[in-house]
């Protein structure tokens, strides 16, 4: 049987794993998708860490327990930011590619996309 902790931990790995595949292509966009995907894994593994309290009180009272609100104020501020960030990243690469003519994150062509090109 197959626990909570454990598919939220895969999901978390596997959202990361496609987040770093994203980033290591040649491309401006998968780049800003994988950063994005990076940002939602970090944010779902703070989110997790601050685990799900029941019958707590998300403000201090008299007695009794109390639910940790920082996760949640730091997700809350993640998203903004990250938000923010995948807007500037998306602009960038939009002005990269008016500039250079090109999508790659360097800025060239592949060469053998050219070696096609030029043989056809």
């Amino acid at each position: 049987m197959m626990s909570l902790e454990f598919l939220v931990a895969s999901g978390i790995g596997v959202v990361t794993a496609t987040g770093i595949y994203l980033i290591l292509r040649g491309r401006t966009w998968p780049v800003v998708l994988g950063l994005s995907l990076l940002g939602y894994a970090v944010n779902v593994f703070i989110f997790a860490m601050g685990r799900l309290w029941q019958d707590a009180a998300p403000i201090l009272s008299a007695g009794g327990r109390i639910a940790d609100p920082l996760p949640q104020a730091l997700v809350l501020t993640a998203i903004v930011i990250g938000f923010a960030t995948t807007g500037f990243v998306i602009e960038l690469a939009l002005r990269s590619r008016h500039e250079t003519g090109s999508d790659h994150v360097d800025g060239q062509e592949p060469i053998a996309t050219e070696k096609m090109r030029d043989s056809a």
